[in-house]
């Protein structure tokens, strides 16, 4: 096995000790989720759950970073999620950003548990339609696919209108 970021095998381990169904998948490095979806068998576009750090502003001083986890082929909605978070202004995290919040991440691999990394999770409800949700866990080369139900139990994310 590769060398992985320590996410993985955290997200691994919790999986294993709260007996879910997991299936894992080692491919190339990707950044993208429709690069990902490629290196996924019997998965889609679809059943990829993007995670997206953003840091939402109620003031120009007052900045708060949270993640999005939303179906893979589908973008988020700015005023949406705006009015969700209450919020004047937003931004995506810059890369760095997102290095020091998880730890050392990359963009592209960061795995949708924010609760990892102190961050409140938001989710779009549509996440939840897919019995089984994939994405990378900690890594651009290492993929867990879950049932979502699942997921919605170890990471409780708030639900919420976000595309």
């Amino acid at each position: 096995m590769n060398t992985y970021h320590p996410v993985v095998q955290k997200i691994i381990d919790l999986l294993k000790q709260n007996n879910c169904w997991l299936e894992t998948f080692e491919h190339e490095p990707v950044k993208t989720s429709e690069q990902a979806a490629l290196t996924r068998p019997g998965y889609t576009l679809s059943d990829g759950a993007k995670a997206m750090i953003i840091k939402a502003y109620k003031s120009k001083s007052d900045g708060k970073f949270v993640m999005l986890v939303f179906p893979a082929n589908q973008k988020f909605d700015s005023a949406k999620v705006k009015e969700v978070l209450g919020v004047k202004n937003l931004r995506f995290a810059t890369e760095a950003e997102v290095g020091e919040l998880t730890g050392g991440v990359q963009i592209g691999g960061v795995p949708p548990f924010g609760n990892l990394f102190n961050l409140d999770v938001y989710a779009d409800p549509s996440l939840f339609l897919n019995e089984k949700i994939v994405f990378n866990v900690g890594d651009r080369g290492f993929s867990v696919a879950i049932k979502s139900a699942d997921y919605q139990t170890l990471v409780n994310p708030q639900a919420a209108a976000l595309i």
